[in-house]
This record gives structure tokens, sequence and C-alpha cells, in this order.
């Protein structure tokens, strides 16, 4: 039987912004993803981004994450307060 192991994450510092639900912020938002090449667009039905799982629904007050390969994807409010803190600038 293979034995069960205990892994930490690597501490890696990403980039992330929160949606607030606002057009003006997912403009924001969309700016940012396509300064990397990738895909987001704002219509009534809301905020979608490309993902490497498809395209998906950001919803209001969820974060958005670049991944370390420039990947995007959503993240809801209360498992990124328990998977981030914010990186001070030493």
């Amino acid at each position: 039987m293979t034995e069960v192991k205990n892994y930490r994450k690597l501490p890696v510092v990403i980039e992330a912004m929160q949606f607030d639900g606002t057009i003006l912020e997912a403009k924001g938002i969309y700016e940012w993803i396509r300064s990397y090449g990738q895909h987001a667009y704002y219509d009534v039905g809301g905020l979608f981004i490309s993902t490497l799982e498809g395209e998906m629904l950001v919803s209001p007050m969820d974060w958005i994450i670049k991944g370390v390969k420039d990947e995007f994807y959503p993240c809801k409010p209360e498992i990124f307060e328990a998977t981030y803190e914010e990186a001070k600038d030493d």
C-alpha cells in the first residue's frame, strides 16, 4: 500500500485582483488579463475569464489569480484568505 505523506505549498508570490462586481473593476481586470495575451470579457451575465479548464464566470468578490505560468483563474474569497497573505515589499 502506498504511504500517505504531508506536503506544503511552495512559497510563491502571485499577482491577484479582487472583483467587486462593478463595470469599472471589470475593465481593469480585463486590461490586466489582456496584457498577458489572455482572454476576458464583461457582459450582462458578468465577468468571464479564460482558464486552463475553460471559460469561467467570476462572481463579485472573487479573486482573480495569475498563476506561475501566466494562467488566470478565479478563487472564492474564503479560499483566498485561507491560502494567501499579502507579500510586503522589503
